[in-house]
């Protein structure tokens, strides 16, 4: 029996036992009318399928993000390693548990990404633009700096919200010059920096650091509308002129770009454009870069939902 093994060294046949993130929990219904567990187990060096079978026991989505203690065996279904368990429970605070082995964390250093975001905040020439970012950044910064960007999809690990607002603030910085003479580089800043502000809230966060589900106001309005809302609020609060309190809402709610991918509305300025081809650039390429490192070079991936296909790994990338 391996004991903790690295999930990323494990070879088909091995019997391990550890602690691990548990994700994606679901109990189903198997042909015959038996009842198993479905979910993945995952530490910072990759993730493996489970399936447990004949499961009786309680452990479900609402466990999703905690850290389980796991016994099984590897095995390999279709060409794909995945855990046969035949122990699963909750960690408890006796185990000891340590988080930074099993949640994955941002490739970056907080603290230099931090001072980053704010010499680019305190560059901003335009005052009311820069009160607003400054008194929303302050009020939210404990969170931002470790929450992540979404449950699934991209940046979905911890830090990966501030990971996902600094690329794209390096980005707005460089594209607001390319294109200064139609773009107001203090709006596309401002708006770049609180365009996600408002996950910290539409998200529930497990003991972890990870997001587990989505909170009521994240189910019913969003993070767009819940963002827009406290721009309103804080501008209101400063006293910042109306037009520029809705141009800075107009960039939250459609930053999306369009309805049917959750906009509320579309953009109609030349920074609302811009902001949103930059957020699909960093989303597309985060996803681009997480799938890339499970894949073997020469080979292409399975159907990727957020991209609507697949994908290919040259030969000479490894």
């Amino acid at each position: 029996m391996i004991q903790n093994p690295a999930l990323a060294d494990v070879h088909v046949g091995d019997e391990i036992e550890g602690y691990y993130l548990l994700s994606d929990a679901a109990v189903r219904t198997s042909t015959n009318g038996s009842r198993f567990l479905a979910a993945t187990i995952s530490d910072r060096s990759g993730s493996l399928d489970l399936k447990m079978w004949d499961y009786a026991g309680s452990i479900g989505t609402d466990e999703s993000g905690s850290a389980v203690r796991v016994r099984g065996t590897v095995s390999d279904y279709r060409g794909v390693k995945q855990l046969t368990a035949r122990y699963l429970r909750l960690a408890e605070e006796k185990d000891n548990v340590d988080p930074e082995q099993l949640v994955p964390i941002a490739p970056m250093d907080p603290g230099e990404a931090m001072r980053e975001i704010r010499n680019l905040m305190n560059s901003l020439q335009d005052e009311d633009y820069r009160r607003v970012a400054e008194a929303l950044f302050s009020r939210n910064e404990a969170q931002f700096r470790t929450v992540p960007a979404a449950k699934t999809v991209h940046h979905g690990f911890r830090a990966g919200l501030l990971m996902h607002t600094v690329n794209m603030l390096r980005t707005a910085d460089y594209l607001a010059e390319l294109y200064c003479e139609v773009i107001n580089r203090d709006l596309l800043l401002a708006g770049t920096l609180l365009h996600d502000i408002a996950k910290i809230r539409e998200f529930l966060l497990s003991s972890l650091g990870m997001v587990k589900d989505y909170s009521v106001e994240g189910q019913l309005l969003g993070h767009l509308v819940m963002g827009a809302q406290e721009i309103a609020e804080v501008a209101a609060e400063l006293n910042i002129p109306q037009e520029k309190s809705v141009l800075l809402q107009h960039l939250v709610l459609s930053h999306h770009g369009e309805p049917e991918f959750g906009a509320a509305v579309r953009p109609m300025c030349a920074e609302a454009e811009l902001l949103h081809l930059i957020d699909m650039v960093d989303s597309r390429m985060e996803i681009y870069a997480e799938t890339l490192q499970t894949m073997p070079s020469g080979s292409f991936s399975d159907r990727i939902y957020a991209l609507e296909k697949k994908i290919y790994k040259p030969q000479d990338m490894d």
